[in-house]
């Protein structure tokens, strides 16, 4: 019994230090500068300073007298609510289209999820072209072209609008991936349940609502943590459309922290920043997580 148990010890022990090497990795690439971070936030660091001196709050009291930053603040967050609800708002549909019996449906499904294959700075760069209010803008030119010239917008340049073209951009490129996962949540639903909902009368709409729209909670919660997360973070994107403008029309909170940190060479006050992020984004993400949990269990 004993010799059991040494043996069972021994080979838990082996296990364990096979992860040893990525436990080391994300220490190096990942712990060691959060905790740099967290310490130079309460700090002067600047390239300006020959000596880094402890200043307590400061840093941190600055960012919400910031008006860079409240602006950073609002448009993230508009950006990322209306991206995570976009996006699952056009891909269930698709989703639910192209898992059923349609003879092109694999060739569809490689189209639609292209466009997430490619970096998020790339496609940014390809849209500016389309936006643009220049004679190779394509979208300007072809309302033009079809006799609509008066919907023709300044979509980057106008400040009322250039976060919205942003938005559309993220979705355009974002709803592919979200498709592919109700895709596969969706395949494992039993047909067993939709030929049941036939037999006792049930409408499209209804077996759509009571079979297929509670057994896609998993992939909902996946999408919708992914993609807050993602739209809080974003970066590349902002960087090729509008790099932050016009004005602050739309900068986020990473854009302004590159700015304020590289730009500036305020690196104390972008690390205090830095941190607000990082709590932020896990409290949201927590909180998420518990209601999409209790939304699972209640729905299957």
């Amino acid at each position: 019994m004993i010799s059991a148990k040494k043996k069972k010890f021994k080979s838990a022990i082996e296990y364990e230090i096979l992860l040893l090497p990525a436990l080391l990795g994300f220490a190096i690439i990942f712990l060691y500068p959060a905790v740099k971070s967290i310490i130079y936030s309460f700090t002067d660091f600047s390239v300006f300073n020959r000596t880094i001196s402890f200043i307590g709050l400061k840093n941190f009291i600055d960012i919400f007298h910031d008006d860079r930053l409240t602006a950073a603040i609002k448009n993230s967050t508009l950006y990322a609510v209306s991206f995570t609800v976009l996006q699952s708002a056009f891909a269930i549909p698709l989703a639910v289209a192209l898992d059923s019996k349609i003879k092109t449906r694999n060739i569809l499904r490689t189209v639609y999820y292209m466009p997430h294959i490619f970096s998020a700075l790339i496609i940014g760069y390809v849209w500016s072209f389309n936006f643009s209010t220049s004679s190779f803008g394509l979208i300007n030119n072809t309302l033009k072209d079809i006799g609509l010239g008066f919907l023709a917008q300044n979509w980057l340049g106008d400040p009322r609008i250039a976060i919205y073209s942003c938005i559309f951009v993220a979705v355009w490129q974002g709803t592919g991936y979200a498709m592919m996962l109700y895709v596969a949540n969706l395949q494992s639903i039993p047909r067993e349940m939709y030929e049941s909902a036939v037999i006792d009368g049930a409408s499209p709409f209804q077996s759509f609502r009571h079979i297929t729209f509670s057994f896609l909670a998993p992939a909902m919660t996946i999408t919708t943590l992914t993609g807050m997360i993602g739209g809080l973070k974003v970066y590349e994107q902002i960087v090729a459309l509008t790099n932050g403008g016009p004005g602050y029309a739309t900068e986020t909170l990473t854009t302004a922290l590159m700015y304020r940190g590289f730009t500036e060479n305020r690196y104390g006050y972008a690390s205090a920043l830095a941190v607000i992020m990082m709590i932020g984004i896990m409290i949201i993400s927590f909180i998420q997580l518990q209601i999409l949990s209790k939304r699972e269990d209640k729905l299957l």
